[in-house]
């Protein structure tokens, strides 16, 4: 990746992490409203511990971080750790404030900001950190979805708040995460797995670049240009959304021409990765 590439998406995971601050020291933190995976339970944990959300969340990155850099790649884990820590010194620095006591305005605003931040990270070929990183681990090591894991941590989060607090705060919180949920899917993609179908004169080149910086197995399909009339090959690869800005760089550095689609990818079967 060339220097501009790297200052932009540094800049960019800078601003995701601001604005992942800006949504729970503005709206959720003050409304008691929580955010869904490694978030939120930072957020219950500071309501029983005398420490602050930013610093626990801190702390509970680094054995994630520690196994996301020794199983799923260098670059991803550091850039998302960056995130992590960025996150906790905006929390550290921007004051807590309660701007309206609404607490359905706080959970909306709250989630959507939050979203954001997430999102254009998520787009940039990094994460939020926490049960992203553990997803992406357990989908190169198991076939199974891994939006299991995401849906208990989420539940445990939710019944949580409802004890801590009472049950209308459990459903407000509820509303947080569909809130989230849904502006992720606008920015970016909230499906762990994707399929992408690349269409390319260069099969030979694309496939091999793929293969030296991904853990991916191709299925290639002969296709013909309708138009043109020239032959071309069908890359087919199914991937985690993680990985979709490091195959969109593959691709941009071999064959800037190539055409991608990306489609949701409800279920598969057989061998997720290559051996």
């Amino acid at each position: 990746m060339s220097i501009r590439k790297e200052a932009e998406k540094t800049v960019v995971i800078i601003l995701g992490a601001f604005i992942i601050a800006i949504a729970l020291n503005f709206f959720l933190i003050p409304a008691n409203v929580f955010a869904s995976g490694f978030t939120g339970v930072a957020q219950l944990i500071a309501v029983v511990l005398p420490l602050s959300t930013g610093i626990i969340l801190f702390v509970l990155n680094i054995p994630v971080a520690i196994l996301g850099w020794l199983k799923v790649g260098k670059s991803f884990t550091l850039y998302s750790f960056l995130n992590v820590a960025l996150t906790t010194f905006f929390l550290e620095v921007v004051p807590i404030r309660h701007f309206s006591p609404d607490i359905l305005l706080n959970a909306v605003f709250g989630g959507v900001l939050l979203a954001i931040g997430a999102g254009i990270t998520l787009k940039w070929g990094a994460s939020s950190g926490g049960l992203d990183i553990i997803a992406l681990i357990l989908s190169r090591v198991s076939d199974r979805p891994v939006g299991v894991y995401f849906f208990l941590l989420n539940s445990i989060i939710v019944i949580t708040s409802g004890f801590l607090f009472d049950p209308e705060k459990a459903l407000y919180t509820l509303v947080t995460l569909y809130v989230s949920s849904r502006v992720i899917d606008a920015i970016y993609t909230r499906h762990v797995k994707v399929t992408a179908m690349i269409v390319t004169k260069k099969a030979d080149d694309v496939s091999k670049a793929i293969y030296d910086s991904m853990v991916r197995g191709i299925t290639r399909i002969p296709a013909k240009g309708g138009y043109s009339s020239e032959d071309k090959e069908v890359l087919m690869i199914v991937l985690t959304r993680y990985e979709l800005y490091e195959l969109r760089e593959v691709i941009q550095g071999v064959d800037p021409e190539a055409f991608t689609n990306v489609m949701q990818t409800s279920g598969i079967f057989g061998l997720f990765r290559k051996d």
